[in-house]
C-alpha cells in the first residue's frame, strides 16, 4: 500500500504559488508544474500548510477580485 503524497507528515514539501495568487502544497520529488513558482522552499508539511493558511487569506482568484 502506497503513501498519499500530499499526506506525508515526513516528506519535503514546497508550496507553489500560480498568476491567481492560489496557491498548493506541492511534494518536493514532483517536478513544478507550469504556470506555477514556488512561494516557500522545502520544508515540512505542518509548516507549509501553516505558510499557506497565514499567506492565502482571499481564495477567490486575482482576476476576480478586482
Amino acid at each position: 500500500m502506497s503513501t498519499n503524497p500530499f499526506e506525508d507528515d515526513t516528506a519535503g514539501y514546497l508550496v507553489l504559488r500560480n498568476e491567481e495568487d492560489q496557491y498548493s502544497l506541492w511534494p518536493e520529488f514532483a517536478a513544478v508544474p507550469a504556470g506555477w513558482q514556488v512561494a516557500l522552499e522545502r520544508s515540512g508539511r505542518a509548516e507549509c500548510l501553516e505558510y499557506i493558511n497565514r499567506t492565502w487569506t482571499d481564495l477567490r482568484p486575482a482576476s476576480v477580485r478586482g
